[in-house]
This record gives C-alpha cells, sequence and structure tokens, in this order.
C-alpha cells in the first residue's frame, strides 16, 4: 500500500520560511517524480513544483513560487521536500506531495490528473 505522509506546515508570519518533508512507502520511490501541490479554501488545486529523478533530474516550479520555493529529493531516505522562504498570505493552503509515473515536460509535471497517489496534505497558513 502507497503512504505519502506530510509533515512541516504551521502558522508563520509574512516573508518566515517553513520547510515540508513528504515520506513516501509502498513505490520504488526513485521511480516516480514527485510534486508539490497546493489548495486554497474555494480554489482549485494548483501545482507548486516537481522533482524528476531521472533525465538529469528535471524540476519544475509555478512562476508563482519560482525563486521563492525549492524542491528536493532523498531517494535514500524516500523523501521530498519543499523549502518555503520569503512565505506571503497567498501561500496559506493546504500542501499536497504526489507521486507520478513516468512523463515529459513540464505541462505534464504540473497536472493533477498526472499524480497517481497523494498525500492527505499539510495546513500553512501565512499571517500578515
Amino acid at each position: 500500500q502507497v503512504q505519502l505522509v506530510e509533515s512541516g506546515g504551521g502558522l508563520v508570519q509574512t516573508g518566515a520560511s517553513l520547510r515540508l518533508s513528504c515520506a513516501a512507502s509502498g513505490l520504488t520511490f526513485s521511480m516516480y517524480a514527485m510534486g508539490w501541490f497546493r489548495q486554497a479554501p474555494g480554489k482549485e488545486r494548483e501545482f507548486v513544483a516537481a522533482a524528476v529523478s531521472w533525465s538529469g533530474g528535471s524540476i519544475y516550479y509555478a512562476d508563482s513560487v519560482k525563486d521563492r520555493f525549492t524542491i528536493s529529493r532523498d531517494n535514500a531516505k524516500n523523501t521530498v521536500y519543499l523549502q518555503m522562504n520569503s512565505l506571503k498570505p497567498e501561500d496559506t493552503a493546504v500542501y499536497y506531495c504526489a507521486a507520478a509515473p513516468w512523463g515529459r515536460g513540464p505541462t505534464y509535471y504540473s497536472g493533477t490528473q498526472t499524480y497517481r497517489y497523494w498525500g492527505q496534505g499539510t495546513q500553512v497558513t501565512v499571517s500578515s
């Protein structure tokens, strides 16, 4: 049984940093691309970042988080991370990690339908 478990969310002030973690089990972690998505109240789930384990380790970001967020993965620990700096109130959302089978390109990895497995999410709240 595949499990993705997020942790590291919380309540912070504008400009603060948080590091989210997602521990995976029940799958061959290195064979999956790992992504982070977020969903704010009343909004659709949106792509944040993705890290592909092959093809030279391609990484993709949403424009809204580029230069502030960094995704990384440790295949030895079956864990993907999201380092979030310079947080803004508009970053407030439930953050989900997800695992996707092989594909190609930023359009593929930014789509929710691409991802086969999802975690339960962790709340991030940024106060102004």
